[in-house]
């Protein structure tokens, strides 16, 4: 068999060694070249990735792959990896294959309804079209798509290696719907975020296709192998206005950058929750300059450092909210020099209104008996 999977990127990145995986520019119509193949040759949609995200990638192989028995899509930093987290081999995906029709990633359980969710972060309107399309051109869709849409479970990335045959009737159906329902809203208005609207509801149109084929999906784990780009470059800009002690500007730079990219806070971003980190890094020094007229950034300004200080901090909050907290975590906020300001603002971070209260009496009556009275009756003031 021949099994190639595209690796879909934007920017520069470290490929894996495997020849099976090939590197895909996706949008390269309108970017800088990065030196791999790209999705502007032939028949494509390149000039239209800043909606369609990796799916312009998908349009091409539909479109100019003519030699690969099976294709997949996979990204520059998300794989679809083994019991052993390690990437799949060409011969590991060949044997899977003999026995499945696709394999993708496993379902993503919601808090809440996939619409709920889609509605709360995007644009209602755009399922609501989607709902039409499909009821126009594909009927006998319409109950699958419309049960999963107000379940709670779909896929995610458009992760997916199926036979080449099958992706292309995949995409035929996907994009007949895409191109209809650009018609019908106003992408245009919507800001660079949430332009990239086929880019997420496909994921759940996979799903909708699956299951009303009858296909059978090997579902498998995904493997992060590196941060997002634009989450390293936001964690680099922090280090330096933090390293400058700039409390404002890294305020500033981090709410334009989340009105950008909200997506960046999302745990498949932010795999090492860094950028939560800073925002708090961000609040507790705001908070300190206001009640002390100097923050932590007055003794610790290196980012690494900061980072431990915060998870450190949070820690203790999280053992105080379970009943597991010693004597030590009293003394390391005591000797560490906790402030009132941070102690308070992880505890709200961590706990409802009622566990916080509880767990800011907890932390002050030990930090009494440790001889720590000020910064105890500052907490509980």
């Amino acid at each position: 068999m021949s099994v190639t999977m595209y690796t879909m990127a934007h920017k520069k990145f470290n490929p894996p060694k495997d020849k099976m995986y090939v590197p895909l520019h996706v949008g390269r119509a309108t970017a800088q070249d990065l030196g791999y193949l790209g999705d502007d040759t032939g028949d494509n949609i390149s000039h239209l990735n800043r909606y369609y995200s990796e799916l312009t990638g998908m349009y091409w192989i539909w479109k100019n792959d003519k030699t690969s028995q099976y294709v997949g899509v996979c990204h520059y930093r998300r794989y679809l990896v083994n019991e052993q987290d390690r990437a799949f081999r060409e011969e590991e995906l060949e044997e899977i294959l003999q026995h499945y029709d696709i394999i993708t990633t496993k379902r993503l359980k919601l808090n809440c309804t996939y619409y709920d969710g889609y509605a709360a972060n995007h644009h209602r309107k755009d399922l609501i079209a989607t709902e039409k399309v499909i009821q126009e051109l594909y009927p006998d869709y319409y109950d699958t798509y419309h049960n999963i849409i107000h379940g709670n479970q779909t896929y995610f990335g458009n992760i997916c290696v199926m036979a080449k045959p099958l992706f292309d009737q995949y995409a035929a159906w996907l994009f007949s719907i895409f191109f209809k329902v650009q018609e019908q809203i106003d992408v245009e208005s919507y800001d660079d975020y949430h332009k990239r609207v086929f880019g997420f509801i496909s994921e759940i149109l996979l799903l909708v296709w699956v299951t009303k084929n009858g296909l059978r999906p090997c579902e498998c784990k995904v493997g992060m192998l590196c941060e997002k780009i634009e989450t390293m470059e936001m964690k680099q800009k922090l280090a330096v206005y933090f390293r400058e002690k700039d409390i404002q500007g890294a305020k500033q730079y981090f709410e334009e950058s989340l009105k950008n990219r909200p997506d960046v806070l999302m745990e498949a971003s932010d795999l090492n929750g860094e950028l939560k980190l800073s925002m708090q890094v961000i609040a507790s020094s705001d908070a300190e300059y206001a009640r002390y007229g100097k923050s932590v950034l007055d003794s610790c300004n290196d980012f690494a450092v900061l980072m431990l200080y915060f998870r450190s901090l949070n820690d203790i909050v999280e053992r105080y909210k379970y009943h597991g907290a010693t004597p030590e975590d009293a003394r390391y906020l005591t000797e560490h020099r906790m402030s009132a300001c941070a102690i308070s603002i992880a505890a709200m971070l961590y706990c409802d209104e009622e566990e916080t209260a509880r767990v800011i009496a907890d932390i002050a009556e030990d930090l009494r008996v440790l001889g720590n009275t000020s910064l105890a009756e500052e907490l509980v003031s």
